[in-house]
């Protein structure tokens, strides 16, 4: 886009779109954004590297200390008061500009997914020495939320805009339920408005939602025993898990269609011929609605009773993660899709376009057109939520929350896949990251320029939550579970 086109482009969104805007001169308004995409533009090189650094060390939940120092480094050096180790999380961390009111949070992740280990290459290739992998894009996720907390810094020192920007680092999205605690600790109450973003395959405003998930470690203890000797002295755990597992595959005819359980053996004994003294298994239970995740969940628990009983083992549980569903804004959605069709979506260079068909290659079904990258979908609620679920969704009910998802993958390439790896390790993915960047920091600018947008959206989030809501994590009291991926 050129400067005359950007120009252009702002004063349409800025005057005719959103009448709000007009309370100030539509020359302030584009010289302002004009500068953040130039500055973030410029800086482009920069924020790429730090990228591929976070996509290198791949740690998993909790455990991405590397990545972590990185982002806090990176916001330090750039005049932001950072406090680390907050909520009980080493990983986690509040970065704070600024003074004074509006206070906008930026949510930044950067934790990697076990098994997912993959070249920046089109075909599927483990990296040498890591078993892990950006499948989610959070490498990209955590960099962007920064750059656009950095912008919005230097307006803030140039005197340009007025109040605080605070980067939120947190850990542990993939199960972990790290903004959870955070939320918990009350590091958001004196927020006014959160931004976020995730990687994906198209570029959309997110009013799909979540699903509300409940999470748990099932762990069974039996009696060891020679398997062919005396296999009548042993109680096999594993019989446990596995009697547990039945009951609640049949249980699934019997829940909401729209529920989701899933669960994986992490342990099931370590030789044939020995009775399994020890065995788990870790579960999900998801749906729209967290009172009926509740209820899915106390089933799966009496499941897990029943098979010990009948297996005459023994069973604990332990708490893993619990999110909330999401609620939306569609007053900060509104402003957000102005600013994400200003910026627009990606161009492939002819060198990003073969890489790209050669994914598409791979994923087994007819995947969208190359061309779709470079477009924003239309602003509307689709007809079911996500099928996903995410932490974000306890901030939202907190705060008023908007985000957004930006073409970081080849478009039709799914989440948690070696492709969504692959796509991320190259220009693809981080181009896509910086239109994020970009739309965030223009958000943000509207925000901190327009108080009856934040008082709007403030008006809508209270009356969507209700005047009884009551904050009640889904995980209770537990301390981080900063063992999870162990």
């Amino acid at each position: 886009m050129t400067k005359a086109s950007l120009i252009a482009a702002l004063f349409t969104v800025s005057v005719f779109s959103f009448p709000l805007f007009a309370q100030k001169t539509s020359r302030q308004l584009t010289a302002l954004k004009q500068s953040a995409v130039l500055d973030l533009g410029k800086d482009y090189e920069q924020y790429k590297e730090i990228s591929f650094k976070i996509w290198d060390y791949s740690e998993l939940g909790y455990k991405e200390v590397k990545s972590s120092t990185l982002l806090q480094q990176t916001l330090s050096q750039h005049g932001f008061s950072v406090e680390a180790g907050v909520a009980g999380i080493p990983t986690a961390f509040v970065a704070t500009y600024g003074s004074g009111s509006p206070v906008i949070g930026i949510l930044a992740e950067f934790d990697a997914l076990p098994g997912l280990s993959q070249q920046a290459l089109p075909e599927k290739l483990p990296a040498e020495g890591r078993t892990a992998g950006h499948g989610c894009g959070h490498h990209l996720f955590g960099t962007a939320s920064v750059a656009a907390g950095i912008e919005i810094s230097r307006l803030m020192a140039a005197g340009k805009i007025k109040g605080t920007v605070k980067v939120f680092g947190t850990p542990a999205e993939e199960g972990g339920s790290g903004k959870v605690y955070m939320v918990r600790e009350g590091l958001f109450k004196d927020v006014d408005v959160v931004i976020h973003w995730h990687p994906g395959s198209e570029n959309m405003i997110n009013l799909q939602g979540a699903l509300a998930n409940k999470s748990a470690k099932f762990r069974f203890y039996g009696q060891s025993a020679h398997a062919a000797a005396s296999p009548e002295k042993g109680r096999s755990a594993l019989d446990g898990v596995e009697a547990m597992d039945n009951m609640v595959n049949m249980m699934r005819e019997h829940v909401p269609a729209e529920s989701r359980i899933h669960y994986v053996i992490t342990n099931g004994g370590k030789a044939p011929n020995v009775v399994p003294d020890f065995a788990e298994v870790y579960y999900y239970a998801r749906h729209p609605s967290r009172e009926v995740v509740k209820g899915i969940f106390d089933r799966i628990v009496k499941a897990a009773e029943g098979a010990a009983i009948g297996t005459e083992t023994r069973v604990e549980y332990e708490i893993i993660g619990g999110t909330y569903d999401m609620l939306l804004n569609k007053t900060l959605a509104a402003v957000m899709q102005q600013n994400f069709e200003t910026i627009g979506g990606v161009d492939y260079s002819p060198e990003e376009m073969a890489f790209a068909q050669k994914i598409q290659s791979t994923l087994g079904f007819a995947a969208p057109a190359l061309t779709t990258a470079r477009s924003i979908k239309p602003l509307q609620k689709p007809d079911n939520p996500s099928p996903g679920s995410t932490d974000v969704g306890d901030v939202s009910w907190n705060v008023p929350t908007v985000g957004l998802y930006a073409a970081t993958w080849v478009p039709g390439t799914p989440a948690h896949s070696w492709q969504a790896v692959a796509c991320g390790g190259t220009e693809i993915g981080t181009k896509g990251m910086m239109v994020a960047a970009k739309t965030m920091t223009l958000t943000a600018i509207d925000l901190f320029q327009q108080p009856e947008l934040i008082r709007q959206a403030t008006s809508e989030f209270s009356t969507s939550r209700g005047s009884d809501f009551r904050y009640m994590p889904l995980l209770g009291d537990r301390k981080p579970a900063l063992n999870y991926r162990d």
